[in-house]
């Protein structure tokens, strides 16, 4: 009982910290210690047996071992953003699109930037960091509160895209090794559900920025911000979307065969491009570089905080035992399948995490009672994109803080209605249509 305490108290601690804007480089390993202790797990690996696990290593296994595979991931997305915004190109783009859809629009366009990006097998980091100059030209272009701009690139990266059938995402994936499965698995319902959170979300977005403007919110901007007002001519926004349909296409090209390595040469693709392609418009590309360096190191350090958070979790008994409550669940074997791999994924504070962690233990048990694959790879699928964006998540923390210079008591209210409310929507509308026989 005291480890479960531990446990789940030291994740309302770390979302409390969070909400109150400690920094999560030391909130994350001070929670994690208080998992620890109150777990009986040792804090030094001399304290522990031969291989034993303690508080030490596993948290920075998980720390060291999230930057080791995914830092130059962050690296190249945040140069490419930062690159798009130094050329203009950016700028350029979100101007074509207001004026093809609208200043009423611009909410969506964003939205489905980062959709049309996160299908192609973007990660969902690389899309908030190279979607963000854009967000921003267009929230100030059609004067809408610049807090919301967190919540639009959430709910179009990691919604009715991330988790729906054909997405090379690896929330889409990781049941495929475990179910054998295909990435369209359960696709009938995963249609008629993204179209459902697409729908519902985009209306909650609208509804909560027009009650915003009504209240006199409106586009502040700040030092920081990049400044083209100055410009005389921007680049042709058809040719500054070359870049992104270099980033999509190499992403298709390359990832069967590298995997997430082909985010990589995809993003490289994008700065090379951007820069060939409006070389005349480049400003300071050194400080761009050097911008985009540093915003990567700041972001993937949070992320890497709340996964090394997730590495001592996994390692405590009380663990064990939650997950153990979790898949005996009563009832259909898709509502425990849903809440366990939900659950996880909030205390580890990943989706693909959430996944890796239940899906072992539960498929064995659920193919074994009949269960159909294709609908529990699906309803774990979406049901993983729920509370893993609880407000102390890598990815939340990274787009609100590191990458939308935004508190949590501003962005996280609209961030956190689109993307665990509105998924755990369709988690819940996909068991009722496969248990209907869809």
């Amino acid at each position: 009982m005291l480890g479960l305490i531990g446990m789940f108290g030291g994740l309302i601690l770390l979302i409390v910290l969070t909400m109150r804007g400690m920094n999560l480089l030391i909130a994350a390993p001070l929670t994690a210690l208080f998992v620890a202790v109150l777990n009986g797990l040792p804090l030094f690996p001399q304290l522990a047996g031969e291989g034993a696990a303690n508080y030490l290593t596993n948290y920075m296994d998980g720390f060291t071992g999230f930057i080791a595979s995914w830092y130059l991931m962050f690296l190249t997305g945040a140069i490419f953003g930062k690159v798009m915004e130094d050329t203009g190109a950016a700028d350029s783009v979100s101007r074509w699109i207001v004026g093809k859809m609208g200043m009423k629009r611009a909410a969506l366009a964003v939205v489905l930037a980062c959709a049309v990006l996160t299908y192609g097998g973007v990660s969902l980091f690389v899309v908030a960091f190279s979607v963000y100059p854009m967000a921003l030209s267009l929230f100030k272009q059609a004067n809408l509160p610049r807090r919301f701009i967190p919540a639009a690139l959430a709910f179009g990266s990691t919604t009715f895209t991330m988790t729906s059938a054909g997405s090379p995402e690896i929330q889409n994936w990781i049941p495929i090794e475990f179910l054998g499965t295909s990435p369209y698995a359960g696709w009938e319902v995963s249609a008629i559900v993204a179209v459902f959170m697409m729908v519902f979300g985009y209306w909650w977005l609208t509804k909560m920025i027009n009650k915003a403007k009504a209240k006199g919110e409106q586009f502040e901007s700040r030092p920081t911000d990049p400044n083209n007002e100055t410009r005389k001519e921007l680049p042709n926004p058809l040719l500054s979307m070359l870049p992104l349909l270099i980033v999509l296409g190499f992403s298709y090209i390359f990832h069967d065969s590298l995997g997430t390595s082909a985010l990589i040469i995809a993003l490289t693709g994008g700065i090379i491009s951007t820069c060939l392609i409006n070389i005349k418009f480049i400003r300071n590309l050194s400080k761009a570089l050097g911008d985009g360096a540093m915003g990567a190191v700041i972001a993937i350090a949070n992320t890497a905080a709340v996964v090394g958070f997730g590495g001592v979790v996994k390692a405590t008994p009380s663990f064990e035992a939650a997950v153990d409550v979790m898949t005996g669940i009563p009832g259909s074997p898709l509502i425990g399948g849903a809440l366990a791999v939900a659950v996880i994924a909030g205390l580890t504070g990943s989706s693909s995490g959430g996944q890796a962690i239940a899906l072992p233990l539960l498929a064995p048990h659920y193919l074994d009672m009949g269960v159909d694959p294709e609908a529990l790879h699906r309803t774990v699928s979406i049901s993983s994109g729920s509370l893993d964006s609880l407000p102390q998540g890598g990815y939340v923390v990274t787009t609100i803080r590191s990458i939308a210079g935004e508190t949590h008591r501003d962005a996280y209210p609209a961030f956190g209605a689109l993307s665990v409310v509105v998924p755990l929507l369709g988690a819940v509308l996909a068991v009722i249509l496969f248990s209907i026989g869809l």
